[in-house]
């Protein structure tokens, strides 16, 4: 007899959590969900993210930072064709800056091909332009005689460093992880939207409503005692 009442609770409690649940499906406003959704699905459309676009821009200020700088260097050491033509056509790995530039034009073509043209949504691309940057800095820095051409000498290859892991930083650091949140945001939503359209409509918190149980127990007590008190009365 004592195991009734605690199925009774127990039916009770999970009535009542599926009630609460149903509740706060249509407790969400549906202007605001279908514009949730519409929102999301105008960012699939765009195809490519606003935090994704801002790295592509990164990449691109990448190119033409490092260009402005070798341009500025051809321009310093003796006019721009005299330097131009030493430096690409008579190349030499010890003195020129040539190599930097076409490093430079290697990280935009690999990382706006991956992530702009393919969008990727993994990082070996972005891991293997730094590993090549870092690696062939590190030899030309050792190597060359660069230190001994002026102020450019370390300028570029350090820039040149600096942005290669600023674009690591930012892909691995932003972009993937906001576009991983996104994505699930979007899930939630639409998961959150079908199982409100599968609750009827019409269901109000007044259909859920269990009335009290009647004291009819209490009733019969009452009206036994009633009678007693008239036989009481004839005795």
């Amino acid at each position: 007899m004592n195991h009734l009442p605690e199925d009774m609770e127990n039916s009770l409690t999970g009535s009542q959590s599926s009630h609460a649940s149903m509740r706060d499906v249509h407790s969400i406003n549906p202007t605001q969900l279908m514009a949730r959704i519409e929102s999301y699905e105008g960012r699939e459309k765009k195809g490519i993210s606003d935090v994704r676009r801002t790295f592509c821009l990164f990449v691109t200020f990448d190119l033409l930072f490092v260009t402005l700088l070798w341009i500025i260097e051809l321009n310093v050491n003796g006019g721009i064709e005299n330097t131009l033509r030493k430096e690409v056509i008579h190349y030499d790995y010890y003195s020129s800056y040539f190599d930097i530039f076409l490093l430079a034009v290697f990280r935009f073509k690999v990382l706006v091909l991956a992530y702009a043209v393919c969008r990727l949504r993994h990082w070996w691309a972005i891991a293997l332009t730094t590993a090549v940057t870092s690696a062939f800095l590190l030899a030309k820095v050792i190597l060359s005689k660069l230190f001994s051409q002026g102020a450019f000498g370390y300028v570029l290859p350090i820039i040149s460093f600096i942005l290669a892991w600023i674009e690591t930083w930012f892909l691995d650091f932003k972009v993937l992880p906001q576009e991983a949140e996104e994505e699930n945001r979007l899930l939630i939503v639409q998961d959150t939207s079908d199982r409100a359209v599968l609750v009827p409509a019409g269901l109000s918190d007044g259909q859920f409503y269990s009335p009290p149980e009647s004291e009819a127990g209490s009733e019969e007590a009452a009206e036994e005692k009633q009678d007693s008190e008239k036989l009481l009365l004839e005795l």
